[in-house]
């Protein structure tokens, strides 16, 4: 707008933009004063911020749910305690958070532009606030699903320590367990093979006493005192010879049973470990959204967690407010008058609080001209038709009578 009074400055595309997301008309407002590009644009910068707003939150969130459940802390080459990333689940959180932040973005941009300016004034009235309950509710919503993941990469690493905690807990106990179930059968194969080990060593040392008896006794140095061969010596020898083919035999089938038990304990040894791997892996699992939102409110606290959700409430409900806040500038007038004139345009009369209805609520008469006409000029063109058919078959009856008083026989079957 240029006149010798005032000149509108100009807008560039920044601006341009931001009107866009704010729902105003860039024609209007380029003939409006400053300050109504001001606020425009200052709606449609918070409709922007939040749409990217939730979809940072909305990509962590997608993060989180999806990406592979490993402990909430690893430890790194140098020693040094990190948390892991996985890239194919970011790319996809990305992808997520770009759609994400449209809808919201959609959303927002949608509850401001549709809300209104109530009466025109900066007050706030119960009329118009409870006309708002609606938009208000849907802000709300959008409002706590943007900040719970804010919430969480926030307090990330809090978080993370505490988990970490959890998740350790969790597989010590789990691992306990598994080894209270399977420690007892290994111990138990294992004094079996004790005690067949201690058979052969028994067998063993019974021989070996035998065997010293029977060279004593060649000796001379024990038993009769006799040396050489004799009856007590061949006897001594008969009984460390058995003895020591008893030794043997033993030693050879307690050995296929010490192998069979061998071979059970490192059966035992492996489902011990698959458990352990298991137990490794629930522990881990222990990292979804949900036990990350319960440790964020154990960390944080009742109000610190209202504190940031009141926080994103008012970035969210603050347009819905202000524009019921707002008073009626120039725009506001320029807006409305382009709307009559687009109504006049197009025939239509609106009578604001012509008649009540059934439940004595104040109704707008809405009156369409053009289609009103074109009604009646449709109704008037099938009476008309419908009286040209009449006179054309009273022609046709007309002379049909009098054909048939001159011949009657031709229409007469024999």
């Amino acid at each position: 707008m240029e006149k010798n009074y005032y000149t509108s400055p100009k807008s560039n595309w920044i601006t341009r933009m931001l009107w866009k997301a704010a729902g105003a008309d860039q024609y209007i407002l380029n003939k409006a004063t400053y300050s109504d590009h001001v606020k425009y644009a200052t709606l449609g910068g918070i409709v922007c911020s939040t749409g990217f707003m939730a979809a940072m939150a909305g990509g962590y969130a997608f993060y989180v749910i999806f990406s592979p459940k490993v402990s909430a802390i690893s430890s790194s080459v140098d020693g040094a305690l990190t948390s892991t990333t996985d890239i194919p689940t970011v790319l996809m959180s990305i992808i997520f958070a770009i759609i994400w932040g449209l809808i919201i973005f959609n959303i927002d941009r949608f509850i401001v532009a549709s809300t209104g300016k109530g009466d025109g004034t900066e007050a706030i009235t119960w009329g118009e606030f409870t006309g708002a309950i609606p938009r208000i509710i849907m802000g709300i919503i959008i409002a706590i699903t943007i900040s719970k993941p804010v919430e969480l990469r926030m307090f990330e690493t809090e978080i993370n320590v505490k988990l970490y905690q959890k998740q350790q807990e969790l597989y010590l106990e789990t691992k306990k367990i598994a080894e209270n179930q399977i420690q007892p059968e290994i111990d138990r194969v294992d004094a079996e093979i004790r005690g067949l080990k201690s058979e052969i060593q028994s067998a063993k040392e019974e021989y070996v006493i035998a065997e010293k008896l029977y060279l004593c006794e060649m000796d001379g140095t024990c038993g009769s005192g006799d040396k050489g061969d004799g009856p007590q010596t061949a006897a001594k020898k008969v009984r460390a010879e058995n003895l020591k083919e008893d030794w043997e035999d033993l030693k050879l089938n307690n050995g296929d049973k010490i192998k069979i038990l061998e071979a059970q304990i490192v059966t035992f040894q492996n489902d011990k470990l698959k458990r352990f791997e298991k137990a490794e892996a629930s522990a881990n699992s222990l990292n979804g959204l949900l036990e990350r939102i319960n440790i964020a409110h154990e960390i944080a606290g009742f109000w610190v967690t209202l504190f940031i959700t009141l926080l994103f409430m008012a970035i969210e409900l603050t347009p819905i407010f202000f524009k019921m806040m707002l008073i009626k500038s120039p725009y506001d007038f320029m807006n409305d008058n382009l709307k009559a004139l687009i109504k006049a345009e197009q025939g239509i009369e609106v009578t604001y609080d012509f008649y009540k209805d059934k439940e004595g609520v104040q109704r707008d008469l809405v009156i369409n001209h053009q289609s009103e006409n074109l009604i009646r000029e449709k109704v008037k063109l099938l009476q008309t038709q419908a009286d040209l058919n009449e006179i054309v078959l009273d022609e046709w009856k007309l002379k049909e009578t009098t054909n048939i008083k001159k011949d009657p026989s031709k229409y007469i079957d024999s």
